[in-house]
């Protein structure tokens, strides 16, 4: 998880905090500051959120890569042993 969700949730909690406490002393400054806190934890968070979905997403192609190039190998290393396999295999039959 990246740091920004961590950081991004607690800011967005002690904003709610704040607005709270804003909202039962009557004191609309307070709340406000709470109000934008949770926004921008809110915003902190979707793009620790985003980071961490980028970072999936290259994960998952790395390993594709990787799986594609072990059967392009593999299928190289098999057209020198047999070379009627791997054609048939080349040309999807």
């Amino acid at each position: 998880m990246d740091e920004n969700r961590v950081s991004g949730t607690a800011k967005n909690i002690g904003g709610q905090v704040e607005e709270g406490f804003g909202r039962f002393t009557g004191d609309p400054k307070t709340q406000a500051a709470g109000v934008a806190k949770q926004i921008s934890g809110a915003a902190q968070d979707m793009y620790g959120h985003a980071r961490d979905v980028a970072s999936d997403a290259a994960g998952t192609a790395r390993d594709t890569a990787s799986s594609f190039e072990k059967m392009l190998r593999n299928t190289i290393e098999t057209s020198h042993t047999h070379p009627l396999l791997s054609r048939l295999a080349l040309d999807g039959c």
